[in-house]
């Protein structure tokens, strides 16, 4: 392992310049970032510094194809809904509608469905599929709970995704099932109503009728398990799975839902650390049914892919819990490895130009305009130095966006930073 006496000595030299618009260089690049990583990652996290930066979404749509035409990649799970990417994959595979348009709302939560660059993601998987030559299909995932920005979903298409699953196993069960959970789901305005997440006396979730539906899932997921035998003997163990995995995510849903109705002082705190462990639950079983397939790229914000604890601070009150990252690093160790995404300057986020030696100004001073440097995890970085690094100014428009912190240097195996990034083509209008 290298040491190096200085951050300006490690930033000079581990930095791979590269831009996405020169092949031999940007293919080196990608190259180097996962040799660092070594041969065993199974789930590779590439995160955004920010929710609006258009130059990552374009890094990211270049990266995966790249990792799918030279490095046995076949699969990418984003932060949208575990159960609504089912629409998406299946437009991904050729099957059901022919335009996008149908599945922009159903294949996608928190209207990401909007934006120009999931779109050409989606359409080239859809390329790249419709080409016999490509014998292993690529998929496409979902990995976030069933939530929005401002509500939670309710958990009617989790429970129906279980129950016409099941029904192709075993009618009659299924059956059963839907006859004591339809009565309990009453409507789902009910469930989705934005000021239960203020205000948990506006939610439902520690009503009669959502607990006795949190008893009826717990049911079906343990007849589920004592069944699988039976179930998967009929040929089929893959249906089996996707059964077992939205009843999973169903139970953590009505948890999260019994969370809304929770008084107490670290409520969001909780509901945050139970919406990434439900993101890493998700993950896992993406990497389980990819294995033998092909590995797969993971993408979301990098609050939620990085190894430390993730801290949002709202209004007076800092919440801190752990991210999916965290999670996936305990459970998957060398398999799951993340790169974080840093910028320099995003006039349309409201992002000025970082303040002298602050972690931003010191890393895009290094030849660009982007570049890969390697911090695995902060090993042989001079602590007392990084320890001390001041944190530069966060954005006057987008909430989203998180400068880097001394943390930061342990929370990722490396970097990608771009000099500067527009704002997504199709995203919600910023406040002035």
């Amino acid at each position: 392992m290298k040491t190096y006496a200085t951050l300006d000595d490690w930033i000079r030299q581990e930095a791979v310049p590269f831009s996405v618009d020169s092949p031999a260089g940007f293919h080196s690049a990608v190259s180097r970032m996962l040799a660092s990583l070594g041969d065993k990652v199974e789930l590779l996290g590439f995160g955004e510094a920010l929710h609006g930066g258009e130059d990552i979404l374009l890094l990211r749509n270049r990266l995966f194809q790249r990792l799918v035409e030279a490095h046995g990649f076949r699969a990418i799970a984003i932060e949208s809904s575990f159960p609504r990417g089912h629409a998406a994959n299946q437009y991904v595979a050729g099957h059901g509608t022919a335009a996008y348009e149908a599945i922009q709302k159903t294949g996608f939560s928190h209207g990401f469905g909007k934006l120009d660059a999931n779109r050409e993601l989606v359409e080239w998987m859809r390329q790249y599929n419709a080409d016999p030559a490509h014998r292993v299909p690529l998929r496409f995932y979902g990995f976030d709970s069933p939530t929005e920005f401002g509500s939670s979903d309710s958990p009617r298409q989790v429970l129906h995704s279980v129950l016409d699953t099941l029904a192709s196993l075993d009618r009659a069960c299924a059956q059963k099932y839907r006859e004591r959970i339809d009565p309990l789901l009453g409507t789902d305005s009910d469930w989705e109503n934005p000021a239960a997440l203020m205000d948990p006396a506006k939610s439902i979730g520690l009503s009669p009728a959502a607990t006795e539906l949190r008893i009826t899932t717990e049911d079906l997921i343990a007849e589920l398990r004592a069944r699988r035998p039976e179930w998967t003997a009929k040929g089929d163990e893959e249906r089996y799975l996707e059964a077992a995995q939205y009843a999973s995510a169903a139970r953590q849903l009505l948890n999260y839902h019994a969370g809304l109705a929770r008084p107490a002082d670290d409520r969001m705190s909780t509901l945050l650390g139970l919406r990434d462990a439900m993101m890493a639950d998700n993950l896992a079983y993406v990497a389980d049914r990819e294995r033998g397939r092909g590995k797969t790229l993971v993408f979301a914000h990098n609050s939620h892919l990085k190894y430390g604890k993730a801290e949002w601070q709202l209004g007076p009150i800092l919440n801190s819990w752990w991210p999916a990252g965290a999670h996936l690093h305990e459970m998957f160790g060398p398999r799951y490895a993340v790169i974080g995404s840093a910028v320099g300057v995003s006039e349309a986020n409201g992002i000025g130009r970082p303040e002298a030696g602050t972690l931003e100004a010191r890393l895009t001073a290094a030849p660009g305009p982007t570049r890969f440097i390697p911090t695995r995890q902060g090993q042989g970085l001079p602590a007392a130095e990084a320890a001390a690094l001041p944190i530069r100014s966060g954005s006057q428009k987008n909430p989203g966006y998180f400068p880097l912190t001394p943390r930061s240097l342990a929370d990722f195996d490396g970097w990608v930073v771009l000099d500067s990034t527009a704002y997504s083509r199709g995203g919600p209008p910023l406040p002035a």
